[in-house]
């Protein structure tokens, strides 16, 4: 047995490919960070710290002539995500239903992509976790209207190269921008195929987590998320009618290079 006490669970197994199945499905859909960043890992639960390569002298000394420094590491951060399913919906699978009520896993993934994806790209102080938008020097820029998000584009990548950060470069889009560029047109061309084609040649990402967009670049070296379990669905507890799961990863993220991307600050609504 493993610590996910998966086998402990009332749930047959063709209800926990369906569960395994539809939470990946929905983490594929949200999860941006890991497009964005170089991703280490998995290295499993017993992988706890990031090694900074740095030594933090103490002031102290033991003993005479004798120095003492603390080797510096970033701890990885850890969660559970609760997941309450009626016991009674997944044994109907294998009554040959293919309709069973999963919604709780939908919405455990989505919140669970968001702690990793807030924490990649806003922060997370009790973490020890520096996001991407709040590490950048640059000044955000504004975008007026959705019209206006090419000229804004463009501005951000002169930042970025003038800053000596080379591409290529991702848009990262928080839906309501994703939406905006999605449907915006610029003298009857498509905002959305001009920003890919001509202006970044590079994706533009959908992220839940984020207000705006982030200009950032994907050439490597920037950005590094690091995953020590992945992202996993486990067994909690049970009763006559429902079995408790939960969704949960330990990861931590560091940004690497603070100039390598810039806030584009969505318009007002």
């Amino acid at each position: 047995m493993d610590i996910l006490k998966r086998d402990l669970a009332p749930v047959v197994s063709e209800a926990w490919k369906q569960v395994d199945e539809e939470a990946k499905r929905v983490l594929k859909l949200n999860l941006a960070g890991r497009r964005v960043s170089d991703v280490k890992g998995p290295h499993g639960w017993e992988y706890a710290a990031v090694n900074l390569g740095r030594l933090r002298l103490l002031k102290k000394q033991p003993a005479h002539h004798v120095g003492v420094g603390v080797r510096e590491v970033q701890p990885l951060v850890e969660f559970r995500t609760p997941i309450t399913l009626n016991l009674m919906e997944l044994d109907n699978v294998v009554r040959g239903a293919a309709d069973i009520d999963l919604k709780p896993v939908v919405a455990a993934a989505e919140r669970s992509a968001r702690v990793e994806d807030g924490a990649i790209f806003n922060g997370y102080a009790d973490a020890g976790i520096t996001g991407i938008a709040q590490a950048s020097p640059h000044k955000p820029i504004a975008i007026k209207s959705p019209d206006t998000y090419p000229h804004a584009v463009v501005e951000a990548c002169e930042v970025l190269r003038e800053a000596g950060i080379d591409g290529p470069y991702a848009l990262v889009l928080s839906p309501q921008s994703f939406t905006d560029i999605s449907r915006a047109t610029q003298d009857g061309y498509p905002i959305r195929k001009r920003i890919e084609t001509q202006i970044i040649a590079g994706p533009l990402v959908y992220a839940p987590a984020i207000d705006g967009a982030i200009l950032l670049s994907i050439r490597g070296g920037d950005y590094e998320l690091t995953i020590g379990q992945d992202l996993s669905v486990g067994y909690a507890s049970h009763d006559r009618t429902s079995v408790e799961l939960y969704l949960t990863e330990s990861f931590t993220f560091r940004v690497l290079e603070p100039a390598a991307a810039v806030v584009l600050k969505a318009p007002k609504r």
